[in-house]
């Protein structure tokens, strides 16, 4: 055995140690959603009898819809919204730390103190609970991711093409969109991208923010009411989707992100 292979040997063994144990589980539920027994555990052979449940269940396709309306009014608000902030904040001419760490705390506040916090200030203004302030929390949630993978972008940003642009006689508005727009539009669509993924999975701040009636619950939402009577293979099916949905966009948002850097 030589030293090369003795070396490498070692470090695959870790390596499919690691990714086993981050993508077993998950492997697991995928596997138990095609199991066509009424137990979660017991394996009686394949079936997809309950993805077609799924299409079904009125709850599941409300839920479903809800998620969907929400994820989007989300993204395109917190992109709108992220995307003016990073440019904001890249061509302040003297920068803040604080006004920097402002602006991504949300996303390394906990989620449970950023749900009551919302709960609070919804209650305090006194609003009706709601899709409504589920969208407010996931773009106040989302704003700061957004805001991040733009500003990626224009950390390689070469500002003296705005300034050419200008000095040709453009106005701001046509220098954003011939110039500025194009070069960001990469990071603009892998941050909307992004906002979409969180949106969708988000379960803590939307549980928090819904209100008690069931017209604003969730997909993460009814996955958590149908788990505390158990794990069905239903359930599995459900939570195989979601994850599908979520791996799709986020590896789509990845790939933009990868693009972005070549020169």
């Amino acid at each position: 055995m030589n030293a090369t292979f003795s070396g490498k040997l070692p470090g695959r063994i870790v390596l499919l140690l690691v990714f086993g144990f981050l993508y077993l589980p998950i492997a697991v539920l995928v596997l138990l959603s095609f199991n066509d027994s009424g137990l979660p555990t017991s394996w009686s052979g394949f079936s997809t009898r309950w993805y077609g449940a799924l299409l079904s269940n009125t709850d599941i396709l409300r839920a479903a819809w809800n998620t969907l309306v929400v994820a989007v009014f989300a993204t395109v608000v917190s992109t709108v919204l992220g995307t003016l902030l990073a440019l904001g904040m890249e061509t302040r001419r003297r920068k803040s730390s604080g006004l920097e760490a402002l602006a991504f705390a949300p996303m390394v506040i906990p989620d449970i103190v950023l749900a009551v916090a919302l709960l609070t200030f919804f209650s305090r203004l006194g609003l009706t609970m709601g899709l409504h302030t589920i969208v407010i929390s996931h773009v106040i949630f989302d704003l700061a991711f957004v805001c991040s993978v733009v500003r990626a972008r224009l950390k390689h940003f070469d500002f003296s093409i705005v300034e050419a642009s200008r000095d040709l006689g453009a106005s701001g508005w046509t220098t954003f969109w011939r110039v500025t727009f194009p070069v960001l539009l990469p990071s603009i669509v892998a941050g909307a991208l992004l906002a979409f993924t969180l949106s969708v999975d988000e379960f803590i701040i939307a549980f928090f923010t819904a209100g008690a009636g069931r017209s604003s619950i969730t997909l993460p939402m009814q996955i958590y009411s149908m788990i505390r009577f158990g794990i069905t293979p239903e359930v599995n099916a459900l939570a195989t989707i979601v994850m599908a949905v979520s791996a799709t966009v986020l590896l789509i948002s990845q790939w933009l992100n990868r693009e972005q850097q070549v020169p």
